[in-house]
């Protein structure tokens, strides 16, 4: 019998990009569409392996997942533990900030208390907002990006950096407004043990063909059709 799919991602509410898994386990959201797309090509059985956001890579370099399949932006530092596939997006970041504040670009961000998960490409970006104070949220939580909504709600920070996607539902969200994004351009992608590099091959192919063939411009229309594809061709959305 051929072994299933296992990809690792948090459990928690992100849309468009996921949802909370149903009580039988099924997920919905850009991302589990992806996975679904390749696992199909692949004939295997789809099963994913929920984990804290700090745990993800390290549980796919101890072979407990085939790959990671989460938010994961190609970065150098990623790039030393795993290696990634082709990408399955492109996103820019984006700053929130509660609704009726000041803030229209970096400068305005000076003195200010900026949130973003830690490590992540997220506080990079913060880091280079001149004057700004960044306040790291754990990777070791459950639901970071929530934490960071609460802390933001609460006045406990004055910001929060994040991708552009992750954003897209809280536009008629009366507490919070999207101050302003930068085109950072990150490439998402699938990280896979270093180890396995026939595993990084056919996760690799798969999604090159779900690509060519439109399959994955239809689910980005699906899910993100407020956002730009990246990758244009055959199968863009229009």
């Amino acid at each position: 019998m051929t072994a299933p799919l296992r990809l690792a991602c948090i459990d928690s509410e992100a849309a468009p990009l996921f949802h909370l898994s149903g009580p039988d386990g099924s997920r919905r959201g850009y991302e589990p569409a992806v996975g679904e797309l390749i696992a199909a090509e692949l004939g295997r059985r789809l099963e994913w392996v929920y984990l804290p956001w700090a745990e993800m890579i390290p549980a796919v370099r101890r072979g407990e997942a085939d790959a990671v399949l989460c938010g994961q932006g190609i970065t150098p530092d990623r790039s030393a533990l795993v290696d990634f596939t082709r990408p399955y997006a492109v996103f820019h970041e984006s700053v929130l900030v509660r609704r009726g504040d000041a803030v229209n670009g970096p400068e305005d961000l000076r003195g200010r208390r900026v949130a973003a998960i830690a490590g992540s490409t997220n506080m990079a970006l913060a880091r280079t907002f001149t004057g700004a104070l960044p306040v790291s949220f754990g990777g070791g939580s459950d639901d970071v990006f929530a934490e960071m909504l609460a802390a933001l709600r609460a006045g406990e920070v004055d910001a929060v950096v994040d991708d552009d996607v992750v954003f897209v539902p809280l536009g008629e969200d009366p507490d919070f407004t999207l101050a302003f994004t930068v085109r950072t351009g990150n490439r998402w992608a699938l990280g896979v043990a270093k180890d396995r590099p026939d595993t990084l091959a056919a996760l690799d192919g798969a999604l090159g063909r779900v690509t060519a063939d439109g399959r994955l411009a239809g689910a980005w229309a699906e899910w993100l059709p407020a956002l730009e594809y990246p990758f244009g061709g055959a199968g863009a959305p229009r």
